[in-house]
């Protein structure tokens, strides 16, 4: 059935249809309503009916508690993290020091599913190593619900092994000591000695052969909690704003501009940042949180010490954040840096903002080249807002509040069911998809999911090209807005009902 012949059959559907005064509206509902008729001759999973009831439902695996192995370097980590799996993820050497970055595997035990969170060794000839250490073990601890501390038993406690207890101690989180390297009765007595640490029982272990680990698991699982804390998001707590870009870009400038003081400390070395630094602070007559981050480097995993744990956190500040303020230096071309970041950003799902700091660098002439520059190498980001500004003289910075609402609003934005597949359905008829292999998918019924950052489920008869689904973003985008969100669109191909 065509598109015109859908719309002349509107009449005849037979269930009540509320009468709206706005004629557009009314259309919009008997259209949905026609819609979501049809869609009972499809094959519909109970996400399908909960998202069609208008309940939020995200397409991601459920929480689930983490275990993270914290320990020196070489006390075998990682071949305890391929013994729990039961398969070889984490690379393996005899090398101190060859796991670099947090990875995160997937796990399960008498049937518990948990997280479990591998981390790096501690750098031995580093410049501040008290620093390293303790920055490496925090991020583990923090992010954790409980801790597999790894010592080992052939070597004994050592003075770093004692500086984690006390970061353990301060954190009040739930560890499991576990004593690697034990083959037989005498690394059983060398294990005994590490009661000394006072963190209660060693779990004797060959992470090697497997000796003793379902022992260890045993109490790991005891010890994670079986129901994660909800927290609950206070509606009236000032908006969270990131800060964030590549080293030296002026982050911390900016924000001691928008606060009308020095707040945090700036200096010309890149890096001067190193812990995500919350500022209440009033623009505009009203309470905003400002978060300023260390600069995300391009690699992070060839970072070591302070600069690795530093991008860490400034990844976490993200994810805490509402807005992002990704802050370009206008003085120099786009860098991959840039491209790093902002990518982080919008993988996040958060609202964004282009800044671009320096500009009273820029010559006059110079100006109307670099807009054709910034046009080109951000075209996929034409949605997003974009101000110019100097941190250091407070140049534009007034801009920046009427930006950071357009981001908000738009991340906040919800288009009622009946509106969208009016829309869609113009859209479908006006472009309709390409054939592919004799055959054209159908657009059946779309809605949006929840919002920040908007999320739309459409149900089709088969699959969307990218290309269409870019396309309809962009006409989203044309026809209702969402300047400075990132959408997301899934599609769902549904099979009609056999019918016997």
């Amino acid at each position: 059935m065509s598109d015109d012949q859908e719309y002349r059959g509107l009449e005849d559907v037979p269930e009540p249809v509320v009468v709206h005064s706005d004629p557009e509206e009314s259309l919009d509902v008997i259209r949905e309503a026609a819609l979501r008729a049809g869609l009972e001759d499809y094959d519909l999973t109970p996400e399908d009916l909960a998202a069609l009831a208008g309940e939020e439902v995200v397409e991601t695996e459920d929480a689930l508690p983490v275990l993270a192995i914290v320990g020196r370097p070489n006390v075998g980590k990682s071949t305890l993290v391929n013994r729990i799996l039961g398969k070889r993820l984490a690379v393996v050497e005899d090398t101190p020091g060859v796991t670099r970055d947090r990875v995160s595997y997937r796990a399960e035990w008498a049937g518990t599913d948990f997280m479990l969170m591998d981390t790096g060794g501690w750098e031995a000839k580093v410049t501040g190593l008290d620093l390293s250490v303790a920055q490496q073990a925090e991020v583990a601890i923090d992010m954790a619900d409980a801790v597999l501390f790894v010592v080992d038993a052939t070597v004994g406690a050592t003075s770093s092994d004692e500086q984690v207890v006390k970061l353990l101690r301060r954190a009040n989180k739930p560890v499991v000591l576990v004593a690697n390297k034990v083959d037989g009765p005498q690394g059983e007595l060398e294990a005994a000695a590490l009661w000394n640490l006072g963190l209660g029982e060693p779990y004797p272990v060959s992470a090697l052969h497997g000796r003793g680990t379902g022992d260890m698991l045993d109490a790991a699982i005891a010890v994670l909690p079986t129901e994660l804390e909800q927290v609950e998001v206070d509606p009236d707590a000032p908006r969270r704003i990131a800060l964030v870009g590549r080293p030296n870009v002026g982050k911390s400038s900016l924000l001691n501009q928008l606060a009308g003081e020095r707040r945090v400390v700036v200096d010309e070395t890149a890096g001067t940042t190193r812990d995500p630094v919350d500022e209440k602070v009033e623009i505009a007559g009203r309470s905003w949180t400002l978060v300023d981050t260390a600069g995300i480097r391009r690699r992070v995993h060839m970072t070591k010490g302070a600069d690795f744990y530093a991008s860490l956190r400034t990844g976490a500040a993200i994810e805490r954040a509402e807005v992002a303020l990704v802050l370009l230096d206008a003085s120099v071309p786009l860098t991959d840096q840039d491209s790093k970041v902002i990518a982080q950003v919008l993988e996040a799902g958060r609202a964004l903002v282009l800044v671009f700091n320096k500009w009273d660098l820029v010559g006059e002439d110079e100006r109307f080249l670099l807009e054709r520059s910034i046009e080109r190498d951000l075209v996929q980001l034409s949605w997003a807002p974009r101000v110019n500004v100097s941190a250091r003289t407070g140049w534009h910075t007034n801009r920046l509040v009427p930006a950071i609402d357009l981001a908000l609003g738009s991340w906040d934005q919800r288009i009622s069911t009946g509106r969208l597949n009016t829309f869609l359905g113009e859209l479908v008829a006006e472009h309709p998809h390409p054939v592919r292999s004799g055959k054209q998918p159908k657009i059946l019924f779309a809605t949006q999911a929840s919002a920040r950052p908007p999320r739309f489920v459409i149900f089709a008869s088969g699959f969307l090209d990218p290309t269409y689904r870019r396309f309809i973003e962009r006409r989203l985008r044309e026809n209702f807005g969402f300047e400075g969100t990132p959408i997301q669109i899934s599609v769902r191909v549904r099979e009609k009902r056999k019918r016997r």
